[in-house]
């Protein structure tokens, strides 16, 4: 009988961003594995005994087909009464790409201000009231171009990040690097209830919609270059990047973003409660396409009353 093929593991979002940082950068095709929390133990022909136990079942047991998500469950703690355990909200799955690039993926966290000025990790969905302070903190798994906007009262959208007091507006950033946001301030929150909301993109390259809203792209042509060896790549031109800091997005644009690159995404909540070994209130959200022009969208809506 020839066994069948296995499917490829599917894994959670916050799964797939750390897996990315285990493939390298120079793998095209290559099936990439998930960090291994324990040693595998190498493979063992089973025993003539072994087999007869099997052999003597009734039938085969075949494997779980792949799912898209994956229910979560904690074990009840010792002396809890309830004998069933607590189930979670399905989690989104994917699997690692076998080719192109790996997953493209965003972790951010809100970081609110206690009175003796230390942080700490808080829901995304918390309500916050008048006095309240805050910062957050991204974190890409990649290098590529992080761009922040913030939409006022009048409905417009403006950048918060680039920003002309981190690398005099350069947003290019690297990957497993966390970045706080406001950089050199805090957001608090005043007397008027409402919502701040936040649109945060991240890609590989430029996004040129934004590109050309934030910064003022001036290109330098070059000279016609020599004929190139075959195994050599023609670079392009440089680009003179400017920062605009009065430049305004509209509604439609973001929309836009958020419609095409929101799809192919899987997002997941973590909290203290969500099983494995980092316990820590984040979201994740991750690309697992494997795409060169991947792209990561986030929405964050800052509530208070």
């Amino acid at each position: 009988m020839i066994p069948a093929q296995s499917a490829p593991k599917h894994l959670t979002a916050r799964e797939l961003f750390y897996a990315a940082a285990q493939v390298s950068p120079s793998r095209e095709m290559a099936i990439a594995r998930p960090p291994a929390r324990t040693t595998p133990r190498p493979a063992r022909t089973p025993s003539k005994q072994e087999t007869a136990r099997v052999e003597a079942q009734p039938g085969t047991v075949k494997p779980p087909a792949p799912a898209t998500s994956t229910p979560a469950t904690s074990t009840p703690a010792a002396g809890d009464t309830t004998s069933a355990p607590i189930v979670r909200a399905s989690v989104a799955t994917a699997p690692m790409p076998t080719t192109g690039e790996p997953p493209l993926g965003l972790r951010y966290t809100i970081l609110k201000i206690n009175p003796d000025n230390s942080t700490s990790e808080v829901a995304a969905d918390t309500v916050f009231h008048s006095g309240d302070r805050i910062r957050f903190a991204i974190e890409p798994n990649a290098s590529g171009y992080l761009y922040i906007i913030n939409q006022g009262s009048s409905g417009t959208w403006k950048p918060m990040f680039p920003s002309p007091e981190i690398e005099d507006g350069n947003n290019k950033v690297e990957g497993f690097h966390p970045y706080t946001m406001p950089p050199k301030s805090r957001l608090a929150f005043d007397t008027n209830p409402g919502t701040e909301n936040l649109f945060i993109v991240f890609s590989r390259q430029p996004e040129p919609d934004l590109e050309q809203l934030i910064y003022s792209l001036q290109g330098k042509r070059a000279s016609k270059p020599a004929p190139a060896k075959a195994e050599q790549q023609e670079m392009p031109a440089p680009i003179d990047r400017t920062l605009i800091m009065a430049a305004n997005i509209d509604n439609p644009l973001v929309d836009r973003l958020r419609n095409a690159y929101s799809r192919d995404l899987i997002v997941e909540k973590v909290d203290a409660n969500t099983p494995g070994d980092r316990k820590e209130t984040a979201i994740y959200v991750v690309n697992p396409t494997g795409s060169r022009d991947s792209r990561v969208v986030a929405d964050l809506h800052l509530v208070h009353q």
